[in-house]
Order: structure tokens, then sequence, then C-alpha cells
């Protein structure tokens, strides 16, 4: 199952465990890593969800599996003090020995150059072909391409579309979004991308800490049940349709609209929305219905029948390209 991508980490199996926020717990990273896949640590889950310091966090990790690990790097320009943040996260990995890292949101131009001496890799979640464009000029050595089948922040092509835009700038390419089942794995590496990105499929772990309210609503949704909502950062979120949802709806206010659509004040707006969407995900993920029925997911949901350990939803995914 060797691909460019595996290679140039250093890990078995083509899988990624995206970074959830608040749904990266340690055991769950390095489980994914042990596994042979890697685990991305989500900063803000490590340290405001599961109550870590960044450094301790990290370490305690590194006790889990001394196989490779990577880190999500936000990097909007919305606040300084949070990107002051993102850049003393970034030299503690790095002064820890992790040397693969996911950058979002922003340009990775300033990551690349701080890693570089390190060796390390960088790679960059991207929607469309100008984001890619931009960072690559950046530096970045691969591509995270999320589709409009993601949990989260999800995108609007399809993965064949994204593979067809992207494609030609000659980077290794990860298909994120829609990913449940081995079928579904086998059917993007044939397609061309080097790797996948799966994130809902593991929350409906063993090793996941999530709640089973939140487990349970995965192995009970449909593809249907997926629905877009910009009230959790200002741009579209795609989460599970639930009780509390259809209360509250999925669309911002015209003000609000209004607001996230001027280029002066679409940065404060998403990070109010972000502020205000921090609490509600951390205790929905740990407290389940008993708080909010508020859940994020992918149309991935489909295809996952089971909650299973980490090992063997690898192994399941490693088996079915050579099983045809």
């Amino acid at each position: 199952m060797q691909t460019e991508f595996t290679r140039a980490v250093g890990i078995e199996v083509p899988l990624i465990c995206g970074a959830m926020y608040p749904c990266s717990n340690p055991e769950l990273v390095a489980a994914v890593s042990e596994a042979g896949g890697i685990g991305i640590v989500q900063p803000l889950s490590l340290t405001y969800v599961h109550g870590y310091d960044f450094r301790e966090g990290l370490r305690y990790i590194r006790s889990l599996t001394d196989k490779p690990v990577g880190i999500n790097l936000i990097i909007e320009q919305s606040s300084e003090r949070y990107l002051r943040r993102v850049y003393e996260w970034l030299d503690i990995a790095l002064e820890e020995d992790f040397r693969f890292f996911v950058t979002a949101l922003g340009n990775p131009k300033q990551v690349v150059s701080r890693t570089a001496a390190a060796g390390a890799i960088v790679y960059h979640d991207v929607t469309e072909r100008r984001w890619a464009e931009k960072a690559l000029d950046g530096g970045v050595e691969g591509f995270i391409c999320v589709n409009n089948r993601a949990g989260g922040h999800a995108g609007s092509l399809t993965p064949e579309a994204l593979l067809e835009q992207i494609g030609p700038l000659g980077k290794p390419m990860i298909c994120a979004g829609g990913i449940g089942s081995p079928e579904q794995f086998a059917r993007i590496l044939q397609l061309g991308y080097a790797g996948a990105q799966l994130g809902t499929r593991f929350i409906a772990s063993r090793e996941c800490s999530a709640h089973e309210d939140y487990k349970r609503a995965i192995l009970k949704a449909h593809e249907d049940d997926i629905v877009l909502t910009d009230k959790i950062s200002g741009v579209p979120v795609s989460v599970i349709r639930t009780p509390f949802i259809e209360r509250t709806g999925t669309r911002a206010g015209p003000l609000a609209r209004r607001l996230l659509r001027n280029p002066k004040t679409k940065h404060w707006m998403r990070l109010l929305y972000t502020l205000q969407s921090i609490r509600t995900l951390k205790h929905a993920s740990l407290q389940g219905q008993g708080y909010r029925d508020f859940f994020q997911a992918g149309k991935s949901v489909e295809g996952i029948i089971e909650i299973q350990p980490v090992k063997d939803i690898v192994a399941e995914f490693a088996r079915e390209p050579d099983s045809g």
C-alpha cells in the first residue's frame, strides 16, 4: 500500500485521522499512528477539551506510540493573539520531534520556512485550485483535498473534480471527505489519490472519547441527514440533522450574513462565531444529548455500521485494495 505520501511520511497505510475539534483525544491520535496510519493532533482539542499542557500532551502521545504523528495548525489571520499561540505550538512540536504538519485557512509560507531546517513536511487543506496554487507558492509538499462530502468545513467540489483541478500541480493529494468504508478507500486510491483523510469513521471508534450519543448518531445517520450550517464558524460546516439543529436552524441571520460578506468584518464575524461554538461543540461531544445533540459529521456516515477498535478499522482499510 505504499504511495508517495506513505514513503514521505514513513507510515504503512495511506490513512490520516484528520484533526477534529473536539474529538481528537490523545488516545485516538496515537492509536491511528500505532495501527499504521497517521494521527493528527488538534491543539485546541488537546489543551482546551482534554486539559493537557501542549508539550505534556505531545509527550503523552509519544508514550503511546513511537510512530509518526502529525500536528494541525490553523493559520487564519483573524486573531494575532491566537496566531502567536499557533507559532508557539509549532516551535514546541519541532522541539518534541514532530515532523508532519497540516495547515489550514491561511498562507502556509511561515510554517514551511520555520520547519524546513528540521526536514519537516507540510501539507495544506484546500477546497479548490486557487488555494492549492497559493499553498504551492508557500512551499507545501502536498494537499489535503477537502471535498463536498467532508465533515467539518466541507468543500464544494467532488473528489473527481478536485483531482482534475489540482492533480496537474504535481503534488501528492489526500482525499478528505465521504470515506467511511474500505471500498470507498480503494476507489479513491484507484482514482489517483495518494491517501485518504478520515474523521467521522474514527469518531465511531472505541478509542475516541466522544460521548456514546455522538457515536450512535453516526451509526444511525444516513447521507441525507448531513446538512450544512454556517452558525459554527461563519462558513459552512457539515453536521448531523438532529432536533437541536432543526430548532435552531442552519443559517446565520441577515445582519450576520452581511458582515460575513464584508472583507473588513468577515474575519471578526468568523472569530465571534468560532468562540461561541467552541464551548457548545466541546460539551456536546463529551456530554451527548444531555447537553445538546450538536454533532459534526460527513456523508461517510452512510458506510459506517459499527463502533470498532482503531486497529481493526485500519486493518480493514489496508486489506481492501489487495482483495480487489
